[in-house]
């Protein structure tokens, strides 16, 4: 059989991700902030696409019983469907109507209910030793400019740049702790030398106040002077307040506490040679090694319990970052759900059709006009990759309500087990979509706020060896038990596995063990000595 080249033409059916499907799979898994920030980009790079502002809303009403039962497309005139035991059942795709004013509709419009589409669609680097010469360490001033001011030019945190202050930017702000450290500073170390120490430890201070890992010989060697001074400088520092500031351990910020109180005596230097035996409610180590009896170890644990281990808490406060949930969910009047997208968290973009009218009629070669054109289809799928993804997240948000019911009408003890496949053979989706939606998506919930992520969890197995219980319960049940247990009657993990074996949970003790510790609940010694502590 002779062997020769030849040219076969065949047909295939192949699935290519194209960047436009990669764009739109990207977007799935993005949360409302990163979304925002890459509409931005968009927006930025593409003359076509603009911002909207109006307002519109999304939702979906879910009505039924306790078992969760059927929905409807809620909303508008051209909403569609019908009620259906277990399913969200008659959604149609409308022809969404053009605007009276001749534009695109945006995409928080394109997920109203009435046009719900189908299922099937820069470090520091400062050089002391060059910048400032040993005589900047004298002990006296060189009538030098101000230390502070320097220190800022050369990339310290602080001050201004310029002498254009906001003068409205101060009158409510909090003293920072790097201020309050900084007018202490100021008047306990006059030279100029301590002073650039004091700053540069002020600057290596982490969010509880202290200096961990501080490597004197190397800072000196940093700023130039001798290891003795740092030393000096990081003991009057210590001095500062809050109490207990510039430590370089938990044994450190106790002890200079406790010295500002008098109250570092040789006993209570051995119990904070030896706060592993406090962590362990070992009170017959520390009256050993302490030599003191019961009465006057839990005088110093009671003082011990006075003193801030983090001092720098009263500073610096960072207002806690609240979640803009994705998806709000409430009652609806006549019973069950109704569940509605947030518009908070839609960026509403469209594309300016006027402008590409107009532009595409100027262009004058054919780069110019493949440009725009370029930029119109890319526009264009901007705007259906984000409807496409609030209209996924509706979905899969609305099937998990449906499976976690219970778990919104009695409490965590009623959460479901779930899985990701049962939410996509619902649904009709693949797993790797609905891993997809459900990451960094929260969902605003009578009982709280919740991760989508939160209502997946494994499954345990039922006593009779059917019925099968939610990890995230059985952790509930565990918790609610041990936080009614008395001192004299502390629940082991043994008893435990026999109280929930005996509820239908069938567990092994390793699994009780691995849920109480993710907890952080101590072992039942621990617990016991702590609550014979507090009697």
């Amino acid at each position: 059989m002779a062997l020769a080249q030849r040219l076969d033409l065949r047909q295939a059916q192949t699935l290519v991700m194209t960047p436009q499907l990669q764009q739109a799979i990207k977007l799935l898994q993005l949360s409302n902030i990163e979304l925002s920030d890459f509409v931005d980009r968009e927006i930025e790079q593409n003359p076509l696409l603009e911002r909207d502002g109006g307002p519109a809303e999304a939702g979906l009403e879910f009505g039924g019983s306790e078992g969760g039962a059927g929905g409807e497309a809620g909303g508008g005139e051209g909403s569609s469907g019908g009620p259906g035991e277990g399913g969200l059942n008659g959604w149609e795709e409308q022809a969404p109507p053009p605007p009276s004013d001749g534009r695109t509709r945006d995409t928080v419009e394109m997920t109203s209910s009435d046009t719900m589409a189908t299922g099937a669609e820069a470090p520091l680097d400062t050089n002391f030793e060059n910048d400032y010469a040993d005589d900047r360490f004298s002990d006296g001033t060189d009538g030098s400019s101000d230390v502070y001011g320097q220190w800022n030019e050369r990339g310290g945190r602080g001050g201004f740049e310029d002498d254009e202050r906001d003068l409205e930017a101060t009158l409510t702000g909090q003293k920072s702790l790097r201020d309050h450290l900084t007018e202490q500073l100021k008047i306990d170390l006059p030279a100029h030398g301590d002073q650039l120490i004091g700053l540069a430890l002020i600057d290596m201070l982490d969010e509880a106040g202290w200096l961990p890992g501080l490597d004197i010989p190397q800072l000196a060697a940093q700023l130039g002077c001798t290891a003795e001074r740092v030393e000096r400088v990081l003991a009057a520092c210590q001095r500062f307040d809050p109490p207990g500031i510039f430590a370089r351990s938990l044994k450190e910020c106790l002890a200079i506490q406790l010295r500002e109180k008098n109250r570092l005596d040789p006993a209570m230097a051995a119990l904070l040679d030896n706060l592993e035996l406090l962590a362990a409610r070992n009170l017959q180590a520390i009256m050993k090694v302490c030599g003191v009896d019961a009465e006057d170890v839990a005088d110093m644990v009671a003082e011990i319990r006075k003193l801030n281990p983090k001092p720098a808490v009263a500073f610096d406060h960072t207002p806690a970052q609240l979640v803009t949930p994705d998806i709000l969910m409430r009652a609806a009047p006549g019973g069950g759900w109704l569940i509605d997208l947030n518009p908070d968290t839609l960026p509403r973009v469209l594309v300016n059709h006027r402008y590409f009218t107009r532009v595409s009629g100027a262009a004058r070669n054919k780069a110019e006009k493949e440009y725009i054109s370029e930029r119109f289809q890319s526009a264009n799928w901007l705007v259906k990759s984000l409807h496409q993804r609030a209209t996924t997240i509706l979905k899969v948000a609305g099937e998990i309500v449906r499976q976690q019911d219970a778990f919104f009408i009695h409490g965590v003890s009623h959460l479901k087990p779930l899985i990701l496949r049962d939410i996509a053979e619902a649904i009709g989706m693949h797993e790797s979509t609905v891993s997809r939606v459900t990451t960094n998506k929260f969902m605003a919930t009578p009982r709280g706020v919740f991760e989508l992520k939160y209502f997946f969890t494994s499954a345990i197995q039922g006593a009779d060896g059917q019925a099968s219980h939610s990890a995230e319960a059985v952790r509930h049940r565990i918790k609610t038990l041990i936080d009614a247990e008395k001192p004299e009657d502390v629940l082991s993990d043994d008893k435990l596995v026999e109280i929930l074996r005996a509820e239908g949970i069938d567990i092994a003790r390793r699994t009780v063990a691995k849920y109480r510790e993710a907890m952080k609940i101590p072992s039942s010694v621990q617990r016991r000595r702590a609550k014979m502590s507090r009697m």
